[in-house]
């Protein structure tokens, strides 16, 4: 497992993905989102727009990457 930092409190997922190397763009977040190969801490995850936050876990083809805010 990966650390990200982000600037603020939350990121959007779709948005993470891109800031993480894991997806190239952001159609390439949404076919990954909507195909469920997503989880966010355990669960599976089909909203590009959903809030993640310091902490959260997302999982993508094998890779974990964590997130840190600015207060972490």
């Amino acid at each position: 497992m990966r650390d990200v930092e982000i600037r603020d409190e939350t990121i959007r997922l779709g948005q993470l993905l891109k800031l993480a190397g894991l997806v190239e763009h952001g159609a390439a977040a949404r076919e990954v989102l909507e195909a469920g190969e997503v989880t966010v801490n355990g669960r599976g995850e089909t909203r590009r727009g959903r809030q993640v936050g310091s902490g959260d876990v997302v999982a993508l083809a094998g890779e974990r990457i964590r997130v840190r805010g600015p207060a972490s």
